[in-house]
């Protein structure tokens, strides 16, 4: 263990900086104590503060505590592969003062889903997500099965999806993440996908509803509907209703649409203000790809508002989540011209660490 040296982790926002010389560590009960190198003495009071303080909450997701040949406290984070013997848990120390509330991390928009889940452990919870082969449906399952969820990611194309979950594999190898096939624009395999996940026998504690096309031409699925309707908005409220009693049983258990801020851009309602249901699936006279893109959305929220009012009295809440204008992601993937549009606009975008934060911060 002598080969173990001390690693330094990111600044935190705590305000009792310590004097050159001195180090803070903690023991195996998580209490602080602060080392004087320069003296070779420990003690519990900080330095300047003459505060005593202890870490609060579990070990993030992916560390362990071990204790070397002279009995000091050293940590493993078996996902980036390393060891230090700095807690990880630091940046969220608390007083000794039961009358004092625990200090909160800032986050702003450059904060990452794996920072707002530090120390969150969502072990013995499932969470199934559409389109989780690639973009921010991917960053979302890897974000919760490194912390802990069992992870199913509902894929039309089982290739890129078995891909996905050897990604995460690599990642953590004990990470618990599996795959199963949904095609959205076929609601018969909707249907088979919600009686094959009962058939599990397991809770669904959070449904990601992410998957999504977009810039598609007119097209009718099987089912007779236009596609975009269906795979955007369609497909996930059937969905929904199937495993709606699964949801309930899992209580508290929530729903995250994901929707977009060109719901705003559209209407469904005729010249006289009454709702036109016709325009959802529009003849290929009358269609034009972005409104139909911005009339699912629309229905997204409009469905998320009305399942939180039904549901969230048994322990169900539904949240529309917008991932943000400035994003990037492989949604363009259907026209040349968006591909080039998206292409252009990259440099000044999020990435897709940053845009599934607010998954991460809604579940």
């Amino acid at each position: 263990m002598a080969a173990l040296r001390y690693a330094g982790l990111d600044d935190t926002d705590s305000e009792d900086e310590l004097p050159p010389g001195w180090e803070e560590r903690t023991t195996k009960d998580g209490w602080v104590y602060y080392a004087n190198h320069s003296e070779e003495k420990t003690q519990w009071e900080h330095p300047k503060t003459g505060k005593r303080k202890r870490v609060a909450g579990d070990l993030p997701y992916g560390w362990e505590q071990e204790t070397d040949e002279n009995g000091q406290v050293f940590f493993v984070d078996h996902i980036n592969k390393r060891t230090t013997y700095l807690d990880p848990r630091l940046a969220f120390t608390v007083d000794d003062n039961p009358t004092k509330p625990a200090s909160r991390q800032r986050y702003d928009g450059s904060t990452t889903a794996m920072e707002i889940l530090q120390g969150r452990d969502f072990s013995g919870k499932v969470v199934l997500i559409t389109g989780a082969n690639s973009g921010i449906g991917f960053e979302t399952a890897k974000s919760f099965a490194l912390h802990g969820a069992h992870v199913i990611l509902a894929c039309r194309n089982m290739t890129r999806a078995s891909e996905a979950v050897s990604r995460i594999l690599g990642e953590w190898h004990k990470a618990k993440v599996e795959a199963m096939t949904l095609d959205l624009a076929l609601l018969r395999s909707v249907q088979n996908f919600a009686e094959a996940f009962k058939a599990k026998n397991v809770s669904l504690h959070v449904l990601v509803c992410n998957a999504a096309v977009f810039a598609l031409p007119w097209s009718l699925t099987k089912d007779g509907l236009e596609t975009t309707f269906q795979v955007n908005h369609l497909g996930h409220f059937y969905l929904v209703q199937l495993l709606q009693d699964v949801l309930c049983r899992s209580a508290p258990a929530r729903v995250v649409m994901v929707s977009s801020e060109s719901h705003r851009f559209t209407d469904i309602s005729d010249s006289s203000g009454q709702l036109d249901f016709s325009r959802l699936s529009p003849s290929q006279n009358d269609y034009w790809a972005m409104l139909a893109y911005n009339r699912s959305k629309l229905c997204n929220i409009l469905f998320s508002n009305e399942l939180h009012r039904r549901l969230s009295p048994r322990g169900v809440t539904s949240n529309a989540v917008h991932p943000g204008n400035m994003m990037y992601s492989s949604i363009h993937r259907s026209w040349w011209l968006y591909t080039l549009l998206f292409t252009l606009a990259r440099p000044f975008t999020k990435s897709m660490h940053l845009c599934c934060c607010g998954y991460a911060a809604s579940s």
